[in-house]
């Protein structure tokens, strides 16, 4: 408690702490005590006050004492990764190639990734935090993960052991939520963040809390039937129903990951290739609008390449959202790109950390 409230407030005084807790003054005495032992926290020097008495100590989080190792997994491409501080600036950055990698091949990349981040910390590293595609549970195991060939693979419990280092593991469109809520510009009244990459996912925020799902699973909107043999709504068809990596045909990830939409626009001129764009945003808002509904959403945010989701396809993916919710929905609704670009699963991976080692989120 007294770590997020000053992760989120800055520097208080013990008083102060106290006052935002509810706990004791001997009690935040302690714990600060604690803290600064542990080199989390330092004293910042007293506060000016106008009042008599003994000014106030400043106590302050230690963004600066050490570092987290973060790695997104969301790209079809490469893996990439960053040492960030506790407040998330970037001090690092490394990528690796995982194009045509599966199974164990994928994990020895992502060992190779890691190992080189922690030793380019110039400062002691916390926790490692990786937001990787699939069905994870709690305790960092991949449930499932087609794109990457994984199946019930304890990945945080690998990695912990081969790093020595605490490691956080949770699905990439959940860790870009959090990034989001923590370090975005979210309205902070929920958010639902779309992550377009190899696959598709979503990660949902609401009351400031996660949603996982009975089986782990919230937010796996990459897997809805978005297309069938008697696709034609609205006279856009989108072609014949494409197999996914899921077993299944017509998945939304076979209309909307970015290999999808590459294949989609190659080639085009750039009217035809806007009006293709078009297409398949107006099917996203489809699928969208009964979730944003159901859960009162004020916001979506696209996380993925900014030339292909930004302008066409968002713009009508906006309008079929909004058309197809009611007015006390519809009316405030925003569909915009993340504000933080492509280190929102970054960001969010290291909240992992913060989370699980601090309880800071």
């Amino acid at each position: 408690m007294v770590l997020q409230h000053l992760f989120h407030s800055g520097p208080r005084s013990r008083a102060d702490l106290a006052r935002a807790t509810g706990l004791t003054r001997v009690t935040v005495s302690d714990l600060v005590s604690s803290l600064l032992a542990e080199g989390l926290v330092s004293e910042l020097g007293v506060r000016a006050e106008a009042r008599v008495g003994k000014p106030a100590t400043l106590v302050g989080l230690r963004t600066d004492a050490f570092s987290i190792v973060a790695v997104d997994l969301a790209d079809d491409e490469r893996m990439h990764g960053a040492v960030l501080e506790l407040s998330g600036t970037v001090l690092e950055r490394r990528s690796a190639l995982v194009q045509g990698l599966t199974g164990e091949a994928a994990v020895a990349a992502l060992l190779d990734l890691c190992r080189d981040l922690v030793a380019a910390s110039p400062l002691p590293v916390l926790g490692v935090g990786v937001g990787s595609p699939g069905v994870i549970t709690p305790d960092g195991c991949v449930v499932q993960a087609p794109n990457r060939g994984w199946y019930d693979l304890p990945l945080a419990a690998t990695l912990t052991a081969e790093l020595a280092r605490p490691v956080h593991v949770a699905n990439d469109a959940n860790t870009a939520a959090l990034g989001e809520f923590t370090y975005g510009e979210a309205s902070g009244g929920g958010l639902m963040v779309l992550t377009v990459g190899g696959g598709v996912g979503a990660g949902i925020v609401l009351d400031g809390a996660l949603v996982h799902g009975d089986s782990h699973a919230a937010g796996e909107i990459g897997h809805v039937t978005a297309v069938d043999e008697r696709d034609d709504v609205d006279g856009a068809p989108l072609g014949r129903p494409a197999p996914c990596a899921c077993g299944r045909t017509g998945c939304l990830e076979t209309v909307l990951s970015v290999p999808a939409i590459r294949r989609r626009v190659e080639g085009l001129a750039p009217g035809d290739a806007a009006v293709a764009l078009a297409q398949v945003g107006r099917r996203l808002g489809i699928v969208l609008a009964p979730v944003v509904s159901a859960l009162n959403l004020p916001e979506v945010v696209l996380r993925g390449p900014r030339e292909l989701l930004d302008g066409p396809l968002r713009e009508a993916a906006l309008a079929a959202l909004r058309e197809r919710t009611m007015p006390v929905i519809s009316g405030t609704v925003q569909l915009r790109m993340t504000s933080l670009g492509e280190d929102g699963a970054l960001s969010g991976a290291a909240v992992l950390v913060l989370s699980g080692q601090l309880g800071v989120t």
